[in-house]
């Protein structure tokens, strides 16, 4: 079987969300038992692989894998050095700095985010939902900049698996809840425009 020559748009937005979550797993479990330097080769070995599997499953790397990785080996390169993880640890904080500033950027752009990924996947909407769309892809985007200042704080004063578990299950469960209360807003709106 051929791998497929390029990610589709649900791989794409799933890719925001779990790049680089192994790694972050590697590192986490090899330096609790082995130490910092260990997890942290453990951490950018997996970096390699997530960009191997993703070039030989799509034939390309998406550009948010290739910054997430490269971020990571530039951060485990320095953390190396200095024999302290906290500057591997310091990725997820400035990698969900950066979407928070891409979803802001998208709205100022005028073309959001959450209706650019649903549209590419055939979704049309009508102008109510392209409206609300905007406030929730601005609110996400502080949903992400507050979740990067708890990302800090973690790598700076929590342990290292508390600072993978926010990472891993944290954020994704946090925004999974927020992304359902967003939806039933939603719905209301629409609901409420509908019986006017």
């Amino acid at each position: 079987m051929q791998p497929n020559s390029s990610a589709s748009p649900k791989a794409q937005a799933a890719s925001l969300f779990f790049a680089g979550l192994l790694p972050v797993i590697a590192f986490t479990l090899i330096e609790e038992y082995y130490g910092t330097v260990a997890g942290l080769i453990a951490g950018m070995v997996f970096g390699v692989g997530e960009i191997s599997w993703e070039l030989y499953k799509y034939k390309k790397v998406q550009k948010l894998t290739w910054f997430g990785n490269g971020m990571l080996f530039i951060l485990g390169g320095i953390s190396l050095i200095s024999s302290e993880g906290l500057w591997f640890k310091l990725q997820p904080a400035l990698m969900e700095g950066f979407f928070a500033l891409i979803l802001w950027g998208s709205v100022i752009m005028k073309k959001p985010l959450f209706v650019y990924l649903a549209e590419q996947q055939g979704h049309q909407f009508p102008d109510i939902v392209k409206t609300r769309m905007n406030g929730i892809t601005i609110r996400s985007g502080f949903f992400f900049a507050i979740h990067t200042g708890l990302a800090v704080w973690a790598a700076l004063a929590w342990s290292t698996t508390a600072w993978a578990l926010l990472k891993g299950i944290g954020l994704t469960v946090s925004f999974i809840l927020y992304l359902i209360m967003e939806g039933f807003l939603l719905r209301r709106a629409v609901l409420k425009q509908k019986a006017e």
